[in-house]
């Protein structure tokens, strides 16, 4: 079976070489993707040959048959998106083909003269990617599969930066500036190097037009996708009961805020929520000025986090000690992300801050995201997983990761963290309540606004109107404390990527939900840092996945 996973890989590899960048995947940075109806039908073709293939195969043991099921699910689900046609209306905000052609150049060395080679014929091959990912949307609007119009808008002002409109220098020419840093001595490559650079950006500018001239005008005007719950199961790994999910949301979103008060009064007393932030923003002695000391204070507290935890609440490998923290390039979205390291650990893991152009960081929020994205978060459950080859197929080391599992795991993290007692501050404690309150008001405004619910008639928030992405975009910014500017951003992220912002808190509930059967069954004897390391050396899977493995641990 795990044969079976790793010729998977390498095929899909071959095929997809800004996926297996994106995934650490050695030997396809030279290359680009082919998004179009062709690339894409070249790689349903692969899915369902593998699905062939592992049928046949025999399943030996506890670990063939959790990385089976895990590939099995993810292919089988690959398979019905691209018979959707969802693959040629795949225009979003963020990690879609038009974000991961520009997005891979990031995650690419560049030390060597091979390196930048590398870079110099990918970015020769920018044109023909984006040539690509137009072909699968004309292809769509044939079909009448169109993605909706606000996304469209999005990624056109995206492409707007990138090519320099909006900002100097454009993206790939900024790029060709560092090469002159590393002093490689290579006749004709910065020629070559600025020659790509500026075909590489008139080809953004060119499907930025098209997006404004030709898809606009063809794109849906409807923003909900519905509920057939297909978002829903490729982002969570489960069959979720969507209106339970809603009522859920509500209940947490009303139970962390009311913890948001108590922990408010304790900063200021009788002030509230609202003035113990103001207080928490404006107070020197919280923040950082400068967009590279704050990268810095970054790195310190993943570093400092990683001593502190190793060897006392996680056992963490040598290699997966080493995280770095990166200021994401501008066009991108708002929200702090992670990459994760290379399948033989040559490219680190790495957080990525967009700082929207600030250059005051307010650092009582900053904490918990920091251990969501760093450590015990994203890095040391991602980079474990690519560090345990001898156990793991290679698919779930690489392309295995569920969303709902993920970032379940990492916001569990942050709640890990307060338990350890690395919140006690009020202030670093309201900024994870914050991020908690920000989470479960995504599951009620994407599934409101994705399945058109009604408000309850008991909420003091538009009671009994039936949610829109206007009052989806003034109810995030009211509830969740986070600037307005960043919310506008993630209503664009909800309506474009469906479910993806619900498998937080359902992948948390989850995740809570199986270490407290855990420690029911184990009684007194419950080992929660050996829970821990059970759980996420079962490798990524589907949150239905995790609470069968991880009861049939007992």
């Amino acid at each position: 079976m795990y044969a079976v996973a790793s010729e998977h890989v390498e095929r899909i590899a071959s095929l997809d070489p800004v996926a297996a960048t994106m995934r650490g995947v050695p030997g396809h940075d030279a290359g680009m993707t082919d998004y179009s109806p062709e690339g894409i039908a070249a790689r349903l073709e692969q899915d369902r040959a593998t699905l062939a293939a592992l049928a046949a195969a025999p399943v030996a043991g506890d670990r063939d048959r959790i990385a089976a099921e895990l590939i099995r699910e993810r292919l089988a689900l690959s398979v019905e998106m691209a018979d959707a046609g969802e693959r040629l209306r795949e225009l979003r905000v963020g990690h879609s083909p038009f974000q991961l052609v520009r997005q891979c150049f990031d995650l690419m060395p560049r030390t060597t003269a091979q390196d930048w080679e590398n870079m110099a014929a990918r970015m020769e091959r920018v044109p023909d990617g984006l040539a690509s990912v137009r072909a699968a949307l004309a292809a769509g609007m044939a079909r009448g599969v169109v993605a909706a119009a606000r996304q469209a808008l999005v990624c056109a002002e995206q492409a707007a930066v990138w090519s320099g409109q909006r900002q100097v220098p454009a993206f790939f020419p900024g790029l060709v500036d560092t090469f002159d840093g590393v002093r490689i001595d290579a006749p004709g490559l910065r020629e070559r190097l600025c020659l790509a650079a500026a075909a590489a950006t008139d080809a953004y500018a060119a499907t930025g037009a098209f997006l404004r001239e030709d898809y606009l005008p063809r794109a849906a005007t409807r923003d909900a996708v519905g509920s057939d719950g297909l978002a829903s199961r490729v982002c969570n790994g489960a069959d979720l009961d969507l209106a339970e999910t809603y009522a859920w949301g509500w209940d947490e979103l009303h139970r962390v805020e009311a913890e948001m008060e108590a922990t408010a009064a304790e900063i200021v007393p009788g002030g509230g929520v609202r003035e113990a932030t103001r207080r928490l923003e404006t107070d020197p002695a919280r923040a950082i000025e400068g967009v590279e000391p704050f990268r810095r204070w970054l790195q310190d507290l993943m570093d400092a986090t990683i001593a502190d935890l190793d060897g006392v609440h996680f056992d963490i490998p040598p290699p997966v000690r080493r995280v770095e923290a990166m200021i994401a390039p501008p066009g991108g979205g708002a929200a702090m992300y992670y990459t994760g390291p290379s399948e033989d650990f040559s490219r680190p893991g790495r957080t990525w801050y967009p700082t929207l152009g600030r250059t005051r960081f307010p650092l009582w929020g900053e904490v918990s995201i920091c251990y969501h994205e760093g450590v015990p978060g994203h890095h040391l459950q991602i980079a474990q997983v690519r560090y345990l080859a001898g156990e793991l197929s290679r698919y779930q080391r690489l392309f295995g990761l569920v969303s709902g599992h993920a970032e379940g795991w990492a916001l569990y993290a942050e709640r890990i963290m307060a338990e350890l007692g690395s919140l006690d501050d009020p202030g670093s404690y309201l900024g994870m309540l914050r991020a908690q309150v920000m989470r479960a008001v995504r599951v009620v405004v994407d599934i409101g606004m994705h399945l058109e619910f009604t408000i309850p008639a008991t909420e003091r928030f538009h009671p009994g109107e039936r949610w829109t992405p206007e009052l989806g975009e003034a109810f995030v910014t009211e509830r969740s404390h986070f600037p307005a500017d960043l919310m506008a951003s993630e209503i664009d992220r909800y309506l474009g990527n469906p479910a993806q912002a619900i498998s937080y808190k359902v992948g948390e509930r989850a995740w809570l939900g199986v270490r407290e059967e855990a420690r029911r069954r184990a009684g007194a004897a419950f080992d929660l840092k050996a829970f821990h390391r059970c759980a996420l050396e079962l490798g990524p899977m589907g949150l239905d996945q995790l609470r069968r493995e991880v009861a049939a641990q007992a």
